[in-house]
């Protein structure tokens, strides 16, 4: 799907209503009145809100699809700094994609059928499968361990960058990091998560610490 300057804006208020109410909280009209665009243009360029939902998902995976095939592909790494590499991406893409992430993390507590369920089942699984490519070239290899739970590890690294996410103004209050601006503490914390799950993620894959 091409994105042009009218489609970006509107996938972009969107993407901050699904955050904020979630899917169901939040109407094709809200999304067209915060967009100052009326209910039709929506209807003309995504067809409802779940083709609109769609659109939002499209646009914040298509690159870390396309990382993940780049990793794949490259001779230059071993396969552990393959997965370094994925960690820092990780990592810098759901710090900076916050709103994306509250998304997803609203829809799977409620835990309920529908669009975005399914939307999310479907990212997860291929992300998965081109992990699972990573990981079986790093074992085929004598890197890697042979008995890797890959979707326990994957939770590992969401689920802790996820909650640092809703628990960030908890993680500076116990580390006295009140004095940091929101600039300042995202890069502190980006840096302490990619090197905190690189430690994590070296002993899961080579039972070296």
């Amino acid at each position: 799907m091409e994105f042009n300057e009218k489609k970006q804006s509107i996938i972009a208020i969107a993407e901050k209503l699904f955050s904020v109410n979630g899917f169901d909280g939040t109407s094709v009209r809200d999304i067209a009145n915060e967009a100052g665009v009326n209910v039709a243009m929506i209807s003309y360029y995504f067809g409802s809100k779940e083709k609109l939902m769609e659109a939002v998902f499209e646009q914040k995976t298509n690159v870390m699809r396309l990382k993940v095939e780049n990793l794949i592909q490259n001779s230059e790494l071993s396969s552990l700094q393959k997965i370094y590499s994925l960690i820092d991406d990780y990592v810098n893409k759901f710090m900076n994609q916050q709103q994306f992430q509250k998304i997803m993390l609203l829809e799977q507590l409620v835990d309920k059928n529908g669009v975005v369920p399914q939307l999310i089942y479907e990212l997860k699984k291929r992300n998965i499968v081109s992990i699972e490519k990573l990981i079986h070239k790093g074992q085929s290899n004598g890197e890697f361990i042979t008995e890797i739970d890959i979707p326990l590890m994957m939770n590992t690294m969401v689920g802790t960058v996820s909650h640092m996410i809703i628990s960030k103004r908890f993680y500076k209050d116990v580390n006295n990091l009140e004095h940091l601006s929101e600039s300042e503490f995202k890069e502190y914390i980006i840096n302490k998560l990619s090197n905190h799950l690189k430690k994590l993620f070296k002993v899961i894959l080579t039972n070296e610490a």
